[in-house]
C-alpha cells in the first residue's frame, strides 16, 4: 500500500508545473471592531434607508498588527455599505493609498476562517469515527484530489493548455487516486476505475454535443467575464464549461459504480448456483433505486442553488417574460445542460458497470 500511495504522489508531483503563481495582495489584514464611532441612516438613490458607520478598529495581523485604526464609512458610496458591524467582530480590512499616499482603511466582509475551520474540524472528526481506517484514505484521496486540481488542471489551464484533454488527464489520476487508496489494490477498484472512465467519455461526448447544439460559449458565469481580461492565455472558455462538467461529474459517477460493483459482489457471494442473468436484474434492481434517489438528488441541488432566480421568475420581477425566454438565457440554460449532461453519465454509468462487474466476477467465482 505504501508503494501505491508514493506512487501516485511521484506522478502527481511529476505532473504539478515548475511555474508558481501571483503572490496574494498582500494590504489585506484582519482587524477586531473595537466600537463603533457612529451610526448614521441615510437615503439611498431609490429612497431606501440603510445605515452607514464610523468605526474604531485593532488589526490584528500584517504590519500593523495591534495599532488601532479607523474606518470611515459615513458618506461614503451606497454600494460599499454591506453589512452592520457591532463590537467583537472580526472583519476583513484593505488599505489604499490615496493621491497623498495617505492610506485609507475600508470594511471588506467578516472574517469566515474560523467558523470555516471549524466545520472542517467537525468534518475530520466525523469521517473518523466513522469510516475509521477507510475514512483516513478517504481524507487522503481528498487531498490528492485538491492538489492535482490546484497544482495541474488550473495552472496548465491558465497556461493556455486544452481544457478539455488537460481536465481529462487530470481526473484520470483522481480516479486513481480515489479508488484505490479508499477500495485498494483488487478486482473491484480494477472494474470501477474500467466503468467510471467509460462512463466519463460517455458523459464528455454528450455534453460536447449538446454545448455547441446550444451554442453556449462558457462565458455566462460572471466569473468567466472576468478571466476574460486575464489576458490571451485563457480563451477557451467552452473548453472551461466542458471542464467543469468533467470534475462535478466524476464524483457522482464514483459512488454510483463503487456501489453497483459491491451489490454485484455480495449477490454473488450470497448464493452459488444463479445465473449471470439473475445476478444482472437483482443488482438491476438494487440500482434503479440509486438512479432514482440521485436523480432527484441532482435537481433539489439544482433547485436550492436556483431558488433566488425561482422566486424572481414566480414573482414577475425577473428580466425573463415568461419560461421560454428563461431557458433561452445561456446562464440557464449552462445549468440545465451541465446538470442533465452528468445525470445521463450516471444513469449510463449503472447497466455498464453492472454488467462488467457480473460478467468478470461471476467468471471469477
Amino acid at each position: 500500500m505504501l508503494k501505491k500511495i508514493f506512487f501516485i504522489f511521484a506522478l502527481i508531483f511529476f505532473l504539478a508545473p515548475t511555474h508558481t503563481l501571483a503572490a496574494p495582495i498582500q494590504n489585506i489584514f484582519s482587524a477586531e471592531v473595537v466600537r463603533i464611532l457612529e451610526e448614521k441612516d441615510v437615503a439611498g438613490e431609490n429612497g431606501e434607508i440603510f445605515k452607514q458607520q464610523d468605526i474604531e478598529l485593532r488589526a490584528l495581523d500584517g504590519e500593523l498588527k495591534g495599532k488601532t485604526i479607523n474606518y470611515e464609512g459615513i458618506g461614503g458610496p451606497e454600494s460599499v455599505v454591506k453589512n452592520i458591524y457591532k463590537a467583537g467582530d472580526r472583519v476583513s480590512v484593505q488599505a489604499t493609498a490615496d493621491e497623498a499616499d495617505n492610506l485609507q482603511y475600508f470594511i471588506t466582509d467578516y472574517v469566515r476562517t474560523p467558523s470555516l475551520a471549524w466545520l472542517a474540524i467537525i468534518f475530520v472528526i466525523s469521517l473518523l469515527a466513522v469510516g475509521r481506517f477507510k475514512g483516513l484514505r478517504s481524507l487522503i484521496s481528498l487531498a490528492l484530489t485538491f492538489a492535482v486540481i490546484m497544482k495541474y488542471i488550473l495552472p496548465q489551464i491558465m497556461d493556455g493548455a486544452d481544457p478539455v484533454i488537460t481536465t481529462l488527464i487530470g481526473a484520470f489520476v483522481i480516479l486513481l487516486s480515489v479508488i484505490y487508496l479508499t477500495e485498494g489494490f483488487n478486482r473491484k477498484a480494477h472494474l470501477a476505475v474500467l466503468s467510471i472512465l467509460l462512463s466519463l467519455v460517455a458523459t464528455v461526448a454528450i455534453s460536447y454535443i449538446f454545448v455547441n447544439l446550444a451554442h453556449l460559449t462558457g462565458l455566462a458565469d460572471e466569473e468567466a467575464s472576468f478571466l476574460a481580461g486575464f489576458g490571451s492565455r485563457i480563451v477557451n472558455f467552452q473548453g472551461l464549461l466542458l471542464a467543469g462538467i468533467i470534475i462535478g461529474a466524476l464524483g457522482v459517477l464514483d459512488d454510483m459504480v463503487i456501489s453497483q460493483i459491491t451489490a454485484v459482489e455480495e449477490i454473488t457471494n450470497s448464493t452459488s448456483g444463479q445465473s449471470r442473468m439473475e445476478i444482472f436484474k437483482k443488482s438491476m434492481n438494487i440500482g434503479v433505486s440509486h438512479i432514482s434517489s440521485m436523480t432527484n438528488t441532482l435537481f433539489l441541488a439544482y433547485a436550492g442553488a436556483s431558488l433566488p432566480l425561482l422566486i424572481l421568475f414566480l414573482t414577475g420581477q425577473s428580466a425573463f417574460a415568461s419560461a421560454s425566454q428563461a431557458l433561452n438565457n445561456e446562464a440557464l440554460a449552462t445549468e440545465i445542460i451541465r446538470t442533465l449532461s452528468g445525470s445521463i453519465g450516471l444513469i449510463l454509468s449503472m447497466p455498464l458497470s453492472t454488467l462488467l462487474a457480473v460478467w468478470l466476477i461471476k467468471e471469477k467465482s
